[in-house]
């Protein structure tokens, strides 16, 4: 079995799916990221690829998303042909096509079965555009978003199978194209990850928490709206203001995953802590944190706060879920899918602040309760361990319902269209 994994980021979502792949004996994995790819630690076939130049400033600002996945999909057809020249044809194409790169790729690997993660299918309505009041969209936002489909739709009517994530974002794609994806979690480390009674964390000014302390935990990849940012900080003022010994446990960084960045402010925390008054010795903003502190984070935590516009699923939900972390939730798709709200946790409404303050009152105030609802919530996250991630993803590279023997090939999809691009092997010329 021979497997070429796309992602711009590599690896993205699919490294422990690599690692297992690698480790199978006859299996070929090969990978195809961006130069500014952060790679996968001991595994050496990652191949970057460079662009071949930013996009036009001066291009048409509907076309802006879409020039940019063409100018990915150009690198990297020019990388795969180099590929294949080497003598690597692969039996499936595993790619995250949110950025362009596999537009071509049938064009290169004609017999490949490609498989997109169809993660995100934007609309103007119904979901995280225009979800939030306090940011308004323009009939230019609308216009902009609907182009930036185009490439989206092109992905998964060019794709042979797909796969996202939750219900939810499966339903974000055109009725008429659904049937072709199926539902299936990459996993989390659910084994890795879980309680520890004995858990500390020190912050930046030399304080140590403990399990057992009145800590409330918040994560994202940035501190932005589109992960509830804004609205937890208004939360937390009230919060501290009713809980004179709580302390906050802030994880993110002050870029912009999602969004737009605060139009007077550097960031969105600069932007937020001119808003709001809280006690700075009781609120600690962490960065980006490694690893073992973030397990430490969770572990410490009397409260996780996850809030989130309709969306993508985050890891950090079902890795706070994994720690049987107390969790107060936005009620919003597809959060819904993870957390029964009084059973696995309490969904509150994104908008209402004064809800979500005192649904982390109650957490706090309700220890044995808060954490009746962690340890069912851990139990159900073990349904998305990467052992479950890993029997799904395999199902769908042998193209088959049930896990069975790998062949040693996959059959040929189309061989004439195979044949014609090796008879033209020597003609090709230098994409532009």
């Amino acid at each position: 079995m021979r497997i070429l994994i796309v992602h711009q980021n590599f690896p993205g979502q699919f490294g422990h799916l690599v690692r297992a792949w690698a480790a199978r004996p006859g299996w070929q994995v090969r990978a195809l990221g961006r130069q500014s790819a952060p790679g996968l630690p001991g595994f050496g076939q990652l191949v970057r690829y460079p662009l071949p130049r930013a996009g036009l400033a001066n291009q048409h600002p509907y076309l802006h998303q879409i020039e940019n996945a063409v100018l990915h999909g150009q690198s990297a057809v020019q990388t795969m042909f180099e590929m294949r020249r080497a003598g690597f044809t692969p039996d499936v194409i595993l790619a995250h096509p949110g950025w362009g790169e596999t537009l071509y790729a049938k064009d290169v690997f004609p017999d490949a079965r490609l498989i997109h993660l169809c993660e995100w299918y934007y609309s103007a309505e119904g979901a995280d555009v225009g979800f939030d009041p306090e940011f308004p969209i323009s009939m230019n936002d609308r216009a902009r978003v609907r182009t930036w489909n185009a490439q989206h739709a092109l992905n998964l009517l060019e794709c042979d199978a797909a796969v996202s994530p939750t219900h939810w974002q499966k339903s974000r794609y055109p009725e008429v194209l659904r049937d072709k994806i199926v539902v299936q979690h990459e996993g989390i480390d659910t084994h890795g990850m879980g309680p520890d009674p004995r858990a500390t964390f020190t912050t930046p000014s030399g304080m140590t928490l403990k399990v057992g302390d009145p800590v409330i935990t918040y994560v994202a990849r940035n501190l932005e709206p589109y992960r509830g940012f804004h609205v937890f900080m208004r939360a937390l003022e009230r919060i501290q203001r009713a809980h004179p010994n709580c302390h906050a446990l802030i994880v993110g960084g002050d870029g912009v995953s999602y969004g737009r960045r605060p139009k007077a402010a550097a960031h969105w925390r600069e932007h937020m802590l001119r808003e709001v008054r809280l006690d700075p010795t009781r609120t600690h903003f962490l960065g980006h944190i490694a690893r073992p502190d973030y397990l430490h984070v969770l572990q410490v935590s009397a409260c996780h706060v996850h809030l989130t516009y309709p969306f993508v699923l985050s890891w950090s939900l079902l890795e706070a879920m994994a720690c049987a972390v107390p969790i107060v939730a936005s009620d919003t798709a597809p959060i819904r899918e993870a957390i029964e709200d009084g059973k696995r946790g309490q969904l509150v409404d994104f908008l209402e602040i004064n809800h979500i303050a005192n649904a982390v009152l109650d957490s706090l105030a309700n220890p044995e309760d808060a954490r009746r609802m962690g340890c069912n919530a851990r139990d159900h996250a073990r349904q998305y361990s990467l052992a479950a991630g890993l029997a799904g993803y395999d199902r769908l590279v042998l193209g088959c319902d049930k896990p069975q023997a790998v062949p040693a090939r996959l059959p040929s999809i189309n061989d004439h269209r195979n044949l014609t691009i090796q008879a033209n092997e020597q003609k090709e010329e230098q994409i532009q």
